[in-house]
């Protein structure tokens, strides 16, 4: 009586989850010790319905953390050893645990009901991270349960769980218009899980049988001998599928009938009459008759056999409507991403005219305006990248950097250009090739001064905090955040050109100059000094363009010549002496790069290559360039 007593206290004294955990353990000793995927299931499942109190004993176990002292489960905690059903400390010899992947596997798809609603964010998202590696069918009621009872408190893994619900919907619900609403609701979404959970809904196995399952989900009915399915491809379905017998291949009728030639004849068959395919098939069938050789498909029982059996490709999805709905959500998502591949494209484009058009302007100066062939104008523009190296290795702040490397460069290049036209390019006024040739050679000076100044390596010119990364739209869509302040950088200095060549002296000056040396000289005006400032103007340009081009390009002494090409092509595309002009053909060569970067990726010389033809042609028919100048400058 007194041990009934005691036996009773006990049981009043223990939770009741602690008695259905212990009653489970009890019964299923053997099964836990020495698990099998294929039985083990609806053990784990027995457990997980317990409730949180098994929590702890499956975490332990998927972990192989564990073990059994005597008959005892225990959890190992380092050196330590708990009881798995009441955490009370245990000593003893233990003998671990060591479940299968299978197994673990199994426990870890159940574990994600508690650790969906666990306090800890951190699990929360490791559950969601898990459902989304290896999604099950027992998580979409997890998921769904955790929705109803605990509302995650973070909103990010709130609409985390919920977009996994939704695609776990389209994947494991049963009712079809639930599935249907899941992927309704995703509406012009292109995510890469969305597509992978409706591609394969969209997969498909070749059928092959006399007639077609019941309630079949046909993805394309195939008829033998088209170009979907060939003859032999439709005849090896029915073959595999145990509906005719295997045929010969051509290779082994021959071999077959050459080992069977006697007196000049094959099965009857004259041997000079075995080129014929018919009469080939002729002599194997009568030596099938014969019993010389096992009996094959003939040709019109091959004929016969596929016209008796229809073919298809049947969805592994049953259900059409699903189908349906699957291939036009991933028909408007082709839609939709080729035309934000086609923004992404046309954005690129407008930066690489805006990188062009910002390192032309000068020379839409110097050229355009002055009639002077700058060959050195690339290596202002790689002056002024240098420029902005050096001020950032004084001022380490890299936005007070930038700030200074701005006016500076364009202070370093504007006396640099004062320079070079005092020295050399006044020298050789209306003489074209002179200069050419003349500023060809202060071009490989200044690089060789560079090399000599700084080195061959490449020197850092970093970007400030905020200029770093980029501005996106949607999966597709992105532009780093240098070239969008480039873009900007180009249309200010559009701005401030056309103020100071309509709204101030100097642009009144060099217009006149431009238009009527003569005329501008005698009503007081030194055209030298106009010349000599419009040039320092044009190269002061270059440097500021050379500071934005180094902010994302290598700072080399050979920084220029990247450019200098395509700054030429852009001023004589557009038309001389017109920064509208300029602006046309920047934004021509930019979207014609770009355009064949796209159609051939993986040559970009040819692409160079291609885009130089284009020019060539182009100029046939526009000699004069987009926007030519108009007036007594343009007869000029």
């Amino acid at each position: 009586m007194r041990h009934l007593i005691l036996i009773m206290l006990l049981l009043i004294g223990t939770p009741v989850g602690a008695q259905d955990l212990t009653a489970v353990l009890d019964a299923n000793r053997d099964q836990i010790a020495k698990p099998s995927r294929q039985t083990i299931g609806p053990v784990i499942e027995e457990l997980a319905a317990i409730g949180p109190e098994a929590a702890n004993l499956l975490e332990a176990w998927a972990d192989r953390r564990l073990g059994m002292v005597g008959d005892r489960f225990v959890i190992i905690d380092g050196d330590g050893l708990t009881d798995a059903v009441t955490g009370a400390p245990v000593t003893g010899d233990v003998s671990a645990l060591r479940p299968n992947s299978g197994v673990r596997g199994l426990i870890g798809a159940t574990l994600v009901q508690f650790q969906l609603t666990d306090p800890d964010a951190t699990r929360r998202r490791d559950a969601l991270d898990a459902i989304a590696r290896r999604p099950e069918a027992s998580h979409l009621q997890a998921l769904r349960a955790a929705q109803l009872d605990a509302p995650d408190p973070d909103p990010s893994m709130a609409a985390r769980r919920d977009r996994l619900e939704r695609l776990l919907t389209i994947t494991f619900d049963a009712d079809t218009q639930a599935r249907l609403d899941a992927i309704d609701s995703f509406g012009g979404d292109t995510g890469t899980d969305y597509q992978a959970v409706l591609n394969p809904l969209l997969t498909s196995t070749r059928f092959a049988g006399p007639d077609l399952p019941a309630h079949a989900n046909i993805a394309a009915a195939l008829t033998p001998g088209s170009d979907d399915l060939p003859r032999s491809d439709a005849y090896a379905l029915l073959v595999d599928a145990g509906l005719a017998p295997a045929r010969p291949s051509a290779a082994d009728i021959k071999a077959t009938l050459s080992q069977h030639i006697q007196g000049g004849t094959v099965g009857g068959v004259p041997v000079a009459q075995l080129t014929d395919p018919a009469r080939r098939d002729d002599a194997y069938a009568a030596l099938v008759a014969t019993g010389m050789v096992e009996t094959a498909a003939t040709a019109d029982d091959v004929t016969a056999s596929l016209e008796a059996n229809v073919f298809a490709n049947l969805y592994a999805e049953p259900a059409t409507e699903v189908t349906d709905a699957a291939r036009a959500a991933l028909r408007g998502m082709s839609v939709r991403e080729g035309s934000l591949q086609a923004v992404d494209v046309a954005l690129d484009a407008l930066s690489l005219a805006s990188i062009y058009f910002l390192a032309a302007i000068g020379l839409a100066i110097t050229f355009g305006v002055m009639g002077v062939i700058n060959m050195a104008h690339g290596e202002f523009i790689m002056m002024g990248a240098y420029t902005g190296y050096v001020v950032q290795t004084v001022i380490s702040d890299r936005t007070t950097s930038l700030i200074v490397a701005l006016p500076l460069a364009f202070a370093v290049t504007f006396l640099a250009g004062v320079l070079l036209y005092k020295l050399v390019i006044r020298h050789l006024a209306n003489r074209p090739l002179e200069t050419l040739l003349a500023t060809f050679g202060v071009s490989i000076a200044l690089q060789q001064i560079a090399k000599n100044i700084f080195g061959t390596q490449a020197r850092p010119l970093t970007a400030p905090a905020w200029l770093e990364g980029s501005i996106s739209f949607g999966e597709v869509v992105s532009i780093s955040s240098i070239r969008v302040a480039i873009f900007v950088l180009a249309l200010v200095f559009l701005g401030l050109f056309l103020f100071v060549m309509n709204r101030t002296r100097l642009g009144l000056q060099v217009r006149a100059v431009t238009q009527n040396p003569g005329m501008a000289a005698s009503m007081g005006i030194n055209p030298d000094r106009v010349a000599m400032m419009t040039f320092g103007l044009g190269s002061g340009i270059a440097g500021i363009a050379g500071v934005a081009i180094g902010l994302f390009a290598k700072v080399t002494s050979e920084l220029g010549q990247d450019y200098i090409v395509q700054s030429f092509m852009t001023v004589v595309v557009g038309g001389v002496g017109n920064i509208w002009g300029t602006l046309a053909g920047a934004a021509l060569i930019g979207g014609l790069q770009k355009g064949i970067e796209v159609l051939n990726p993986a040559n970009t010389l040819a692409a160079q290559t291609y885009m130089i033809l284009f020019i060539i042609i182009f100029i046939q028919f526009r000699p004069r360039g987009i926007m030519p100048q108009k007036g007594r400058a343009a007869e000029a």
